[in-house]
Formats: structure tokens, sequence, C-alpha cells
């Protein structure tokens, strides 16, 4: 039996860092997926998923991430079921977090320095034009 999904979304909230009472970090966070096709009526659906990681992942997620940032989630879907405040019983399905890989783009001035970007362009050599025909030796 297999239980496995991949997600790549952007955090819809910052994500929310605690500790269990012995001391695990854990991290909860919400991804918006766009599905690949539109409606009928031309309109992008979009799924959201919760999203909680463990331990030192749960940390760095904290750490580095943000409301909007493109994370690509591999985890298990977890299903529970609960009664809500007025006694209603309810299902909810979370996705319980393996691996999470930030795919935004680190932006330098941000007060943290919690977005990833890409590294600034290599400025291209300038070539020098060479005339030397005079010591050819063919």
């Amino acid at each position: 039996m297999m239980n496995k999904v991949f997600l790549i979304g952007n955090l819809t909230r910052d994500p929310e860092l605690s500790e269990t009472a012995s001391g695990i970090s854990v991290c909860r966070f919400a991804i918006a997926v766009n599905r690949r096709f539109s409606s009928a009526d031309a309109e992008r659906q979009t799924d959201f998923f919760n999203v909680t990681a463990w331990r030192g992942q749960a940390e760095n997620i904290a750490k580095f991430t943000k409301k909007g940032s493109k994370v690509a989630v591999a985890g298990s879907i977890q299903i529970r079921n609960y009664e809500d405040s007025q006694g209603q019983k309810r299902t909810a399905v979370d996705v319980v977090a393996d691996e999470v890989e930030f795919l935004s783009a680190r932006n330098a001035d941000s007060d943290g320095g919690s977005d990833f970007s890409a590294p600034a362009p290599k400025k291209k050599p300038t070539l020098q034009a060479f005339d030397d025909d005079s010591d050819i030796p063919f």
C-alpha cells in the first residue's frame, strides 16, 4: 500500500510554529495549488491543503517562508474526524510533510532574509579585437 502526495503551491498565510508538550517542533501552514485545467467557464480552479511538518524541517519552514512563498511538498495524506463546537461531526484532510522544498526567489532586501532569490546574473566579459597577422608562422 502507498500513501504519497506531491504538491506545488503558495502559502496562503504565514506558517505557525509551535512545540509539543515534549518539546518537538511542529509547523502548520496551508498552500493553494492551482489545478492543471480550467473549468468549463474558463476559470482556474484552486485547491487548498493544510500541511504539517515536524522537527528541524518545521523550524526551517517557519524561518524561511511566509505568506505567498512557493513550496514543493512531498508527504502523505492523513484523514481525521472530529466534532466542531456545535457537536457536528467533521472530517479534515491534512498533508503530513516528509519533504518541503523552497521554490520562491530569495529577496535580498527583505527584513529577515526569509525569501530565497536567484543569484545576481554574472557580468559578461568584454572582448577586445585582436589583430596580429604579422607574426603568423604558417
